[in-house]
């Protein structure tokens, strides 16, 4: 069977083939229908399993083995209608900026969906990173991330009340809390430390999201300080992976 070599930079070497040449019948299949994908374009269906298996002379489940990766790798997904090729990935700068702002950049609307919004005396680890003192009321401020009313994360706020009194009264919860943080006085924005790793959703996120509880998930943790170096604003943010991917502008220190 035919497989595509290298067509672009972030192609994999040699188009992912061993340097014995032998590969996997699933990943032969999974070349040809990465081409097949180009030559469809987004929200095209493909053939049914049945007519694949056909097409690449092998069983249906090497089939479906292809197809569950190219789904996770985010280049297809499921629907109604079958297996459709997907857009492309949404992709997040790693810079003091907001999840509105990043999304509206590539010509998507931004909404968020509020899960709750609770009030709560601060327990010792989440004391240390905002620097709060132990039982301090603080706010939880859980959202479902939407881009063009897909779901596509679940962002989880925490911020003390003594830094933002009237959360629950005059905050827009379809709005950006980084723009409502930036609007407060004495509340401007200096730095931020962010750590990434990738994880799988827990059953209630994976509901919340609507994605499978195998899916990978990027899960960024972040900590929001103002000018003077004090914490505003700890944030842990679930991101699909098959929807997203994060850019970073890098330069030599000094």
């Amino acid at each position: 069977m035919d497989y595509p070599n290298d067509q672009h930079p972030g192609a994999p070497v040699r188009g992912g083939v061993p340097e014995h040449g032998r590969i996997p019948k699933y990943y032969a299949v999974k070349a040809g229908l990465s081409a097949l994908i180009g030559e469809l374009g987004e929200g095209e269906t493909l053939p049914t399993e049945r007519d694949l298996a056909l097409r690449f002379d092998v069983a249906r489940e090497t089939v479906r083995q292809a197809l569950r990766e190219l789904v996770l790798e985010g280049r297809l997904r499921r629907s109604g209608r079958g297996t459709v090729v997907a857009g492309p990935k949404l992709e997040q700068p790693l810079a003091l900026a907001s999840y509105t702002e990043g999304v509206r950049r590539q010509g998507r609307e931004p909404g968020r969906a509020l899960i709750s919004l609770d009030r709560f005396p601060c327990p010792p680890a989440l004391a240390g990173e905002l620097e709060a003192e132990r039982g301090e009321p603080v706010w939880h401020l859980e959202r479902v991330l939407l881009a063009d009313d897909e779901r596509v994360g679940l962002e989880s706020t925490y911020v003390t009340v003594a830094r933002v009194p009237g959360l629950d009264r005059d905050f827009d919860p379809d709005s950006s809390f980084y723009a409502y943080l930036a609007e407060r006085p004495g509340l401007a924005f200096g730095r931020a430390d962010e750590r990434i790793e990738t994880v799988l959703a827990t059953p209630r996120e994976a509901l919340l999201i609507g994605t499978p509880p195998a899916l990978p998930m990027l899960l960024i943790h972040r900590v929001s300080r103002d000018t003077a170096g004090r914490p505003l604003e700890r944030v842990r943010t679930l991101f699909r992976g098959d929807r997203f991917s994060f850019t970073v502008q890098l330069g030599r220190e000094g």
